[in-house]
């Protein structure tokens, strides 16, 4: 039997209750409690996210748009792909226009969705849409009142190179990277 075969069934935990102990301006903690696969009940605090898109942009040379910003929870700068989480309602694909456009001014003639990550499974149930994007006309940004980055471009190599020194370990944009390295290699 494989791993994709096998039937999960007896792993599934069912949610008996839930309560929201912090409500923030878009996170909240949760707390559920929680029916075991043995018949035990347990609880799983964890972060409710909105969900979030990640855009590997891809300019006519075959770079990449890229950003550096300072996250405060770890207290350095990241070099990063573009992205931002969805508001109320808004399809992933929208969600992802909007913010190439306003973190770094590009639009996208040519978009195809790549899939899905979930970047944090043991403490969030934050999912990220990946997007490639083509075709590119450089525009005006406009960022949001508290935003503040820089953006700037890599080839594929260098960003195979900033991420196998360490240089680069942003989980989404790692991820997406790797869902989107064939065609990148390829021009496809």
């Amino acid at each position: 039997m494989t791993a994709q075969s096998a039937s999960t069934d007896s792993l599934v935990e069912h949610t008996l209750s839930r309560e929201i102990p912090w409500q923030g301006a878009f996170l909240q903690v949760w707390r559920d409690t929680v029916r075991l696969p043995d018949g035990r009940s347990s609880a799983r605090e964890y972060v409710h996210h909105p969900g979030a898109v990640v855009i590997l942009a891809v300019r006519d040379d075959g770079a990449l748009v890229m950003e550096r910003q300072y996250r405060h929870p770890l207290g350095q700068v990241f070099w990063e792909f573009p992205a931002g989480k969805l508001d109320a309602n808004e399809p992933p694909l929208a969600c992802a226009q909007r913010e190439l456009k306003e973190e770094t001014g590009f639009e996208a003639q040519q978009w195809e969705h790549l899939g899905v990550i979930h970047p944090c499974i043991g403490y969030s149930d934050e999912k990220i849409e990946v997007f490639l994007a083509r075709g590119l006309r450089a525009g005006e940004r406009a960022l949001d009142e508290h935003e503040f980055l820089e953006v700037f471009a890599m080839s594929p190599a260098e960003i195979e190179a900033a991420m196998a020194s360490g240089q680069m370990t942003d989980a989404k944009t790692l991820a997406a990277f790797c869902m989107a390295r064939s065609r990148l290699t390829a021009g496809a």
